[in-house]
Parts: C-alpha cells; structure tokens; sequence
C-alpha cells in the first residue's frame, strides 16, 4: 500500500525546521534556546545514513556556513524548500577534491544531526583558489 505526508503538512513541517514556523496545535519553536542557525555543508559522496562529517569536504580552509533559519536563509514553498540566496562556501587554500553532495545540519563542527542532503548539480570541482557556491536552484522537495 502506498502511503505519503499530506501536501498542507508536508509544507508546515519544512517551515518549521527552515523558518522556525510553528504548525499550530502540533509543534512550535518555543524551546528555551533554539537553534537560529542550520549549517551547510558539502560532501564528496553520499552522505546518507550518516552525520554531518560522513563524506565531509576537507579542502584546506574548508568550514561550514551558518545559514540563518528565517525566511532571509532560507524560501519554501509547497513542500519544496531551497536556499534564500547565493551561499559560498571559503575559497580553497589548498587540496583538491569534486564536491557531489551538500547537507544541512545541526551543528557548526563535528558530528551534528543531519536534517537534509541533495546532490549538488553540476559537481563543484575545489582546487587552490575556487570557492565553491550554492545557488537559490539548490532545492529539496518533501514527497508527498
């Protein structure tokens, strides 16, 4: 039997987590610190079924970006949600590597839990002197 999220819902739920939305009567922001920020990361392969550092970029210079979860980080719109604007990450100081895969997590460093992950198309080669960029077109869709 086939099964999926309802379409209203399936919205609610990526502005609750992107823009700090509350869905009423069922969850809302009010924790005593919630997290202002998710973090963007890029991968060289998959890194489905891990945590944030699975298949993490480690280009020298390489960090994540903070992405501000608002609607100046982040647009959803029917159970799509994309990034608000262009987001570089820091430019190569050295090493190479083929960027496939991004993700969006909880932490700035370290393991954190991973929210989302996509493929990034077309891959982003890194060598000395390229900062790699993340366009409005990078987009995830919640089935529904």
């Amino acid at each position: 039997m086939a099964g999926g999220w309802g379409t209203t819902f399936a919205n609610d739920l990526i502005k609750l987590i992107f823009l700090a939305t509350a869905i009423a009567n069922i969850a809302d922001n009010a924790a005593s610190s919630p997290n202002t920020n998710i973090y963007l990361s890029t991968h060289t392969g998959s890194p489905s079924g891990g945590n944030q550092t699975t298949s993490e970029s480690a280009y020298t210079s390489y960090a994540r970006v903070a992405v501000a979860r608002s609607s100046s980080g982040f647009t959803a719109t029917t159970n799509t949600m994309n990034l608000f604007a262009l987001t570089s990450m820091p430019a190569a100081t050295g090493g190479t590597e083929t960027i496939t895969h991004f993700q969006l997590g909880t932490a700035s460093s370290s393991t954190g839990k991973t929210l989302v992950w996509g493929t990034v198309t077309p891959n982003i080669s890194v060598a000395n002197g390229v900062t790699p960029q993340l366009t409005t077109a990078t987009l995830l869709t919640l089935g529904v």
